[in-house]
C-alpha cells in the first residue's frame, strides 16, 4: 500500500530516521506542478518540489536500500535491480508527458530539501539551459550490430566472382593457393570498410538530430550467435523529425544487409547521454 500518513508541509516532507529524498528528474515547475504515481519503493508516493522554474520529481526511500553494503549487494541481485531501475526510468518518461526532463541517474539521494536547494542554487542556469535544448526532442538508441563471418563470406563471393575467369585457368593446387590468398585480404580489409561504412551512417543520421554522441558499448560486446555491437550511438532528435529519422535508419539497414550489418533502434529515451554532471553521485 502506499503511505498515506506522511506528512508534507509546504511540498516539504517530515523525513523520518534513516530516510532521504530520491531524487528522479527537474522539470519545467510551470509543466509539471504535481505528480500523483507511487515510487521506487511503491510504498511512498512521488511530489514535486519547486526551486523558481525548476522542479524536482522526488520520492522518499530508506537510506539502507541505497546505501551501505547490503544494498551493494541487491544492486547486483538482478531480481532486485531490475523492477527497480524499471521503475526509476518509468517515472522519468512519465514527466516526459508533461515537461523537458533533466534525468538523474539510478540511487541519486539528497540527506534534505536544503541540500538539494543548495545544489540547485549552484547549477540553476545550467539545467535552465539543458531544458531548454532538449525541449521538443527526444534520445534515440542506434546500435550497430555486425555479422563478421556473413560479412566475410558475402565480400569474398564477391571477390571471387570477379576473379572466376582468371582462377578458371589455374589448376586445382594453384587456384585454391589463390582463393585462400584472396580469403586473407578480405579479413584484413573488412574493418577498414566496416569504419568507412560505420562513418557514412553516422552522417546520413546526423542532419535528422541536433545533437549526437557515441556511447560505451557495454561487455560483452559478441553475442552468443557471433553478432557484436560495432557501435552504440545516442541521437537527440527534434519530434517533427522523429519519422524520417525512422524512416532513414530503415532505409539504411536494406541498404547494409549484404553487409552483415545491421542497426537496432530504440526510444524515446529520456536524455541521459546528453545530461552535464552535477555532481549528483548515486547514494550522496
Amino acid at each position: 500500500m502506499l503511505d498515506s500518513q506522511r506528512m508534507i508541509f509546504n511540498s516539504q516532507p517530515v523525513l523520518r530516521k534513516g530516510e532521504a529524498l530520491y531524487l528522479y528528474c527537474f522539470v519545467r515547475s510551470a509543466l509539471l506542478s504535481s505528480i500523483k504515481e507511487a515510487g521506487i519503493d511503491s510504498r511512498n508516493t512521488l511530489f514535486t518540489w519547486s526551486f523558481g522554474d525548476i522542479a524536482a520529481v522526488l520520492g522518499v526511500v530508506s537510506v539502507d536500500d541505497f546505501c551501505g553494503p547490503p544494498a551493494e549487494s541487491r544492486m547486483q541481485d538482478p531480481s532486485w535491480m531490475v523492477p527497480h531501475a524499471c521503475r526509476h526510468e518509468e517515472v522519468i518518461e512519465k514527466a516526459m508527458l508533461y515537461s523537458p526532463v533533466f534525468p538523474a541517474r539510478f540511487g541519486t539521494l539528497f540527506s534534505s530539501v536544503e541540500s538539494l536547494s543548495q545544489l540547485l542554487a549552484r547549477h540553476h542556469d545550467t539545467v535552465c539551459r539543458f531544458l531548454d535544448e532538449v525541449s521538443d526532442k527526444q534520445e534515440w538508441s542506434v546500435k550497430g550490430m555486425f555479422r563478421r563471418s556473413l560479412a566475410e563470406k558475402s565480400l569474398c563471393d564477391t571477390m571471387l566472382a570477379r576473379q572466376e575467369a582468371r582462377m578458371a585457368l589455374l589448376s586445382s593446387g594453384i587456384r585454391y593457393l589463390y582463393e585462400q590468398r584472396i580469403r586473407r585480404g578480405v579479413e584484413k580489409d573488412l574493418n577498414t570498410r566496416l569504419k568507412d561504412l560505420c562513418r557514412t551512417i553516422a552522417d546520413r543520421l546526423q542532419p535528422f538530430a541536433s545533437d549526437w554522441c557515441r556511447r560505451r558499448i557495454v561487455s560483452p560486446a559478441e553475442s552468443d550467435d557471433g553478432t557484436e555491437t560495432v557501435f552504440n550511438w545516442a541521437f537527440l532528435v527534434p519530434r517533427h523529425d522523429v519519422e524520417s529519422f525512422c524512416e532513414g535508419i530503415e532505409s539504411i539497414n536494406g541498404e547494409i544487409a549484404a553487409n552483415g550489418l545491421s542497426i537496432e533502434l530504440s526510444g524515446p529515451w529520456p536524455p541521459y547521454s546528453f545530461c552535464l554532471s552535477l555532481g549528483m553521485e548515486p547514494g550522496a
